[in-house]
């Protein structure tokens, strides 16, 4: 068999996604039993139809070898009012049977298709919360377009066409094994070219197309940050060398396309050729068995016609199992997901009080590189904390761990002396929220957005949480108040807005403990000091944990904590610490200039 080397591999280049994991083949098969059980009642309809009407597809050439016979047979009366009556009927079921086999077969496919959407969806938002945080952006864009896309077709089309091609081509053969066994032979003789083919192309396409889709994710990273940086790149005068690393990833990505190309285009040709070796052998053994006197020429008739038949069912197996391997990889992709042990916790632990707690916490972002070292905190309930401290020095990886969001290396952080990391990701959000720079307005209403905090909340309450973070006074003013479509296609928002709906959410919520983040860094300082106060008496008897990056947030706490290099080197109040004449005196001699 001809062939050309697969692109050269690159070190630099990923042939396989790095942050979320691709399934295993086992996940793979495992997850398509649990999706045909699923459904098996459906795919068994599709099956029995199309075995009706495939059966009715073979009259023809039955009740045409059946006038052949009798011709040669010299027969007078031909019956033709009858034949035509039964050929017309076998039609009109096949017809009618072929219609119920797609119908049946495009509703499986939207079926299972939701079902996987569904499932990558439940899937997605049940992970820990740091391994979604640290998902690349263009490999989770790849997976819920690209591929969502990809399998799209792959479900409406592929797994009920390769099914109704298998039981139409097992159908035809037995078919023709029955009429004349001798020319079941002509499949025999074909068969190994067909099979060495399948098996050449078979064993380099699914490496070729994961690293095509590896490629295409490598593409939309560079290109979503890209575009998300862009002031950054244009400010620096990286362009040329964006440009340059996003040319060479479409290099790489388009070079396994051309060879994925090249794999289709010596398997179709063979495919070809096995037609016309099906049909030429079956004409050549069945000719030689005529002229012994072993077969007659209407089963030689059948014979070819149902050999003929074959081309379709045969071309619909091979081109859908093609794009199953297509679907194959981007449904690893998705499924992957199952092979990260969800973040379940255990439902017996439950906080007894609202004490928050860090003992001893090491915590790092990559093995072996530590970014807090033995980080011990107290937090007693309805303190109001601030973490203060240089750019880079630990303060919203702490906040994070007081949050729940990652889990300590080695020590503890504990809630009412349970630790966080034992409890499920539900509990945790039900106790204690964390809030940042990073926002998102979902496609609807403004009321939607309020509710996915409190899904029964009153309008009158709504109004109230808008009211807290200074927010009505712009919702009022709208048309259709909370009504009013916002998102995407709907209202613009400011950043500043989006912020306040963000933290109206918060105050829905109504957690004992916040842990917040540069809360109010997209509001002016003048903006951010009011809507700080307003939120201060929202906040009032809650635990608050406030990533200080102005000072004067710091001003406002009841404790102060310094970190630096990972550790808290200070703690106390403002005036303490000012008086300590430490590291935080002189962070507040350079605020004030």
């Amino acid at each position: 068999m001809i062939g050309i080397a697969p692109p050269e591999y690159d070190p630099a280049k990923p042939t396989t996604a790095t942050t979320l994991p691709v399934g295993t083949p086992a996940t793979v098969r495992q997850y398509v039993r649990e999706l045909l059980r699923r459904h098996r009642r459906a795919f068994v309809l599709l099956v029995c139809v199309n075995a009706v009407a495939v059966v009715a597809s073979m009259a023809g050439p039955y009740l045409l070898g059946d006038l052949v016979e009798r011709l040669a047979d010299g027969a007078r009366e031909l019956r033709l009012p009858y034949l035509v009556g039964l050929f017309a009927a076998a039609l009109a079921v096949q017809a009618v049977f072929v219609r119920l086999v797609r119908l049946r077969g495009a509703m499986l496919g939207e079926e299972m298709l939701a079902d996987l959407r569904e499932d990558f969806l439940v899937r997605a938002v049940a992970l820990p919360p740091s391994v979604l945080e640290r998902a690349g952006t263009g490999d989770l864009l790849s997976r819920i377009t690209t591929d969502v896309d990809r399998l799209s077709n792959a479900m409406r089309e592929a797994v009920p066409q390769l099914a109704i091609g298998v039981v139409w081509a097992g159908l035809l053969i037995g078919g023709l094994t029955l009429t004349a066994p001798p020319l079941a032979l002509a499949v025999v003789i074909a068969a190994p070219l067909l099979i060495t083919g399948c098996r050449w192309y078979f064993r380099r396409a699914g490496a070729a197309y994961r690293s095509e889709a590896a490629g295409y994710a490598a593409v939309a990273a560079a290109l979503a940050e890209t575009v998300d940086a862009g002031r950054t790149i244009e400010a620096h005068r990286l362009g040329a060398g964006r440009i340059a690393l996003s040319d060479r990833r479409i290099k790489e990505w388009t070079a396994w396309e051309r060879y994925t190309l090249f794999l289709r285009s010596v398997l179709f040709p063979v495919v070809n050729l096995t037609h016309i070796v099906v049909l030429a052998s079956v004409l050549l053994i069945g000719g030689f068995f005529v002229l012994e006197g072993w077969m007659n020429v209407g089963q030689l008739t059948t014979g070819a016609l149902l050999a003929q038949m074959l081309v379709d069912p045969v071309g619909i197996v091979l081109r859908w199992y093609d794009e199953l391997q297509v679907a194959q990889v981007s449904l690893a992709r998705l499924v992957g997901v199952r092979d990260i042990e969800p973040d379940a916790g255990d439902a017996e632990v439950r906080p007894n009080g609202r004490e928050v707690r860090a003992d001893e916490v090491r915590f790092g972002y990559r093995e072996g590189v530590d970014v807090l070292h033995r980080v011990s905190l107290d937090v007693a309930p309805g303190t109001r904390l601030a973490l203060v401290g240089p750019s880079g020095a630990g303060k919203s990886t702490l906040g994070r761990l007081l949050a729940g969001i990652y889990a300590p290396r080695t020590g503890s952080v504990t809630l009412g002396a349970a630790e966080l990391a034992r409890m499920p990701a539900e509990r945790v959000r039900e106790h204690v929220a964390l809030v940042n720079q990073e926002h998102h307005v979902f496609v609807g209403s403004l009321r939607d957005n309020l509710l996915l905090a409190r899904t029964g909340a009153e309008d009158a309450e709504l109004w109230a949480a808008l009211g807290a973070v200074d927010a009505d006074g712009w919702a009022r003013a709208l048309d259709e108040g909370l009504d009013t479509e916002v998102g995407s296609g709907g209202l613009a928002l400011s950043p500043a807005q989006a912020q306040q709906i963000a933290l109206a959410r918060l105050v829905l919520a109504d957690p004992h403990t916040l842990v917040l983040d540069e809360a109010t860094s997209l509001l002016d300082p003048r903006a951010a000091r009011h809507l700080e106060r307003s939120l201060a008496r929202v906040l009032d008897g809650r635990t608050v944990v406030a990533i200080a990056h102005r000072l004067h947030t710091a001003h406002d706490a009841d404790v102060i904590a310094v970190v630096e290099d990972g550790r808290v080197t200070e703690l106390g109040s403002h005036h303490e610490l000012v008086a300590a004449d430490g590291a935080y005196a002189a962070l507040w001699r350079s605020w004030h200039g």
